[in-house]
């Protein structure tokens, strides 16, 4: 019976630590993120605290005054976290934190702008707000037709599954039908053209066939041709690989998420199995032998 026992709880341990983990950003998958036809997976998130330590602005400068838009912000960052760009409290542009640092471009509002930065996790959760640095922007069209075109969403960052439609909304107002927007979908696939006859919300689809995170990149013109810019983020889901990009093209920003399989405690319990059947064996031999001396005495 003892020697059952240890044979049991070796092959218990043994079990456990060769079970396949994939350990993804924000969250722990087992067996897989990748389920076929007819079978279950399994998610869960492991809860975290927020980002404790800030974004910062190092571009541009305090006080600096701009006569063109879209304009380049960037800065420091947390790796692996999603950056959100903010003028007078109105959220104009989001980007993914790589290797520490940061960069997207920007539309400003006519006059006096306070843009900060905020990080956000996986699970939407904001750290500090950035240093706030203050620009002026001469909008010379503004003071020409009264009236420029502008482009916002409720949405930083929006994913889907790969081969799966992803529909983004976004809010085009301001300036003199009619509109002409481009959307790069940061893909390398052909740029959306869509031609607009009136302000309002607008919904642009897109299907991203490999999985990824891509730099999302939105125009738009109006008659007068005042000229509105947002970038944001779209995410295919699952795992990905590394990829060097330029985000001001509107290449994707791949961050390495593949998961990882942990097979080496395999390799170090083979040994413990085999030396424990071994001496179950023995401790069986030695016990029949002292049955049978108790027998003959």
């Amino acid at each position: 019976m003892k020697r059952f026992k240890f044979q049991f709880l070796s092959l218990i341990l043994t079990f456990l630590l060769i079970l396949p983990v994939n350990i993804l950003a924000g969250g722990l998958i087992i067996p897989s993120s990748e389920t076929s036809n007819g079978s279950i997976g399994l998610v869960g998130t492991i809860p975290s605290p927020p980002p404790t330590q800030a974004a910062t602005i190092a571009v541009p400068v305090n006080q600096a005054s701009f006569s063109n838009s879209p304009i380049t912000v960037s800065g420091l960052c947390p790796s692996n976290l999603l950056i959100k760009v903010f003028s007078n409290n109105i959220f104009i542009g989001s980007t993914q934190c790589n290797n520490g640092t940061y960069s997207l471009q920007v539309d400003l509002f006519g006059g006096q702008n306070n843009i900060t930065a905020i990080d956000y996790d996986n699970l939407d959760q904001s750290g500090p707000v950035s240093n706030t640095v203050p620009v002026s922007f001469n909008d010379a069209l503004l003071a020409n037709f009264g009236s420029v075109v502008s482009l916002t969403s409720n949405y930083a960052k929006l994913g889907a599954d790969p081969n799966q439609t992803l529909t983004w909304p976004f809010l085009l107002s301001g300036g003199s039908a009619p509109y002409a927007i481009s959307i790069n979908w940061g893909d390398n696939s052909p740029t959306d053209l869509i031609s607009q006859q009136f302000p309002g919300t607008i919904n642009a689809t897109h299907i991203y066939k490999i999985a990824g995170t891509y730099n999302i990149i939105i125009k738009a013109t109006d008659k007068n041709n005042t000229q509105a810019f947002l970038q944001v983020i779209g995410v295919a889901n699952g795992a990905v690989a590394l990829t060097t990009t330029n985000p001001n093209q509107g290449s994707s920003l791949v961050n390495s998420q593949k998961p990882q399989t942990i097979w080496w405690p395999a390799a170090l319990m083979l040994p413990l199995i085999l030396a424990s059947f071994w001496i179950g064996g023995k401790y069986q031999l030695v016990a029949l032998r002292k049955q049978l001396e108790k027998q003959r005495g």
